[in-house]
């Protein structure tokens, strides 16, 4: 992913992480006074408001069925019993994604998938009781139910309280009278009876509804805060499921880097230097014809031909350079860097600061990714100068490209930025942009070290 970098420190930069560089939308009044009229609260306040009638039934009907298979495992139909009742645990959490999705605008991607070794129902069965995710989806049937009634209850509370103190000037009147006064009646110490009535206590009063009203949506936020954590905690995939998806995702980026990688180099290889040995074998041809009758024409024609090697030559030793370059397997990304940055149109300073040389597959994606980010230099910044600093962060390399130059680079518009940042991603990199509009441009990438 990438993000923007803030402040120009590079220790900072080292130690700090990216933030977004999306426009805040302006606002008119500060977020204490807008937090109650708020579609957020209203949803939040919704979802622990239905938890209070939906997790006593998810609840009921996932300890009934679960204590029924507990019970009669002594006999065969407890199996079955057992796994149909984590399986209906399963639909129940998906159902919680569901509501947490739309409600609390969390998206919990679905846990790993019941798979039996075979198509059969004792397979299935088996899968279901040893799956890890069956038990934490039950685990939260049970745990829920508590919470639920503790926030459900503490927001629904504070919410109605909050209105009605609040409001309490327009409503005081439903009150009855009592010796000549209405209101709300307090009673002191010395049980002498206090009627909420005059101008002042009416006034009083709905300041403290005011204080309440504004102090209760950060209370549901926090206790909708913890209706995520255990969504995204007990309903999603684990984490090492979670690992594997990325993981074959990652593969799949690696492959078609490659694959466009071969197809790269064989329309290089047909286009250049193929091409241009095709015609100097014919220009030989013809130089062999005319060596008899002609030897100073057939000479021209091979001095033509000894440039057109050199010139294949030369397109061949590109191309390697584009493979893996010889000066980074011999000497390193020190030098390696400098030679690239010498080719660049803009003065380039080169800094490496590595005791030591990362591994080598490491090595490489940190070479060429220096290379197409000053390609991008050359091409479309219009700096001055620019300048590429390495460096070891604990078990991570980091590098980092700068220029001068009029800025505005972005990675989502589809620009190299994107594919670079997925090339990196698949070996868990990571690549930073900042680059606003005037410039300058920062580019930070993060790789791990694995030396």
């Amino acid at each position: 992913m990438a993000t923007a970098y803030g402040p120009d420190s590079r220790d900072h930069q080292r130690s700090g992480a990216g933030f977004g560089d999306h426009a805040p939308v302006r606002h008119f009044l500060p977020p204490v006074l807008r937090a109650p009229f708020e579609g957020r609260t209203l949803r939040e306040l919704g979802h622990l408001s239905l938890s209070l009638l939906i997790s006593p039934v998810l609840f009921a009907f996932a300890v009934s069925f679960t204590a029924a298979g507990i019970g009669t495992l002594i006999t065969f139909l407890g199996v079955p019993i057992l796994a149909g009742a984590l399986a209906m645990c399963r639909g129940f959490g998906a159902f919680e994604r569901v509501r947490a999705r739309e409600m609390l605008h969390l998206d919990v991607a679905d846990p790993e998938p019941v798979r039996g070794r075979t198509g059969s129902l004792m397979s299935w069965m088996g899968a279901v009781l040893k799956s890890g995710a069956s038990w934490r989806h039950l685990l939260y049937m049970l745990l829920h139910l508590p919470w639920a009634i503790f926030a459900g209850t503490v927001s629904l509370t504070f919410w109605v309280t909050g209105w009605a103190v609040f409001t309490y000037p327009l409503w005081q009147w439903v009150f009855p009278t009592y010796v000549g006064t209405g209101g709300i009646q307090l009673y002191g110490d010395d049980h002498h009876q206090v009627y909420l009535d005059s101008p002042f206590e009416l006034a009083a009063t709905s300041v403290c509804g005011l204080v309440l009203v504004l102090f209760t949506p950060w209370l549901i936020r926090g206790l909708a805060t913890v209706d995520r954590l255990m969504v995204a905690g007990l309903l999603g995939p684990s984490r090492l499921a979670t690992r594997v998806s990325e993981l074959e995702s990652d593969r799949g980026v690696v492959v078609d880097t490659a694959a466009a990688d071969l197809r790269r180099i064989e329309r290089d290889l047909h286009d250049g230097a193929q091409a241009r040995l095709v015609a100097l074998a014919m220009d030989l041809g013809l130089a062999k014809e005319k060596l008899t009758h002609d030897p100073q024409a057939a000479a021209r024609m091979v001095d033509e031909a000894h440039g057109e090697v050199k010139t294949a030559l030369q397109e061949l030793r590109d191309l390697a350079r584009g493979i893996h370059p010889a000066v980074l397997t011999d000497r390193g990304l020190d030098a390696a860097l400098s030679s690239i940055a010498s080719r660049c149109t803009v003065p380039v300073a080169v800094e490496v600061d590595l005791a030591s040389r990362p591994a080598q597959a490491i090595e490489g994606i940190a070479y060429f990714t220096v290379s197409e980010l000053l390609q991008n230099i050359s091409k479309h910044s219009g700096a001055r100068s620019a300048s590429v600093d390495v460096w070891r962060a604990g078990n991570r390399l980091m590098l980092q490209v700068t220029d001068d130059g009029r800025g505005g680079a972005d990675p989502s518009s589809g620009s190299g930025l994107a594919g670079l940042a997925e090339r990196l991603d698949a070996v868990d990199g990571v690549l930073v942009v900042d680059s606003p509009t005037g410039g300058p441009t920062r580019i930070t990438a993060e790789l791990p070290w694995r030396g």
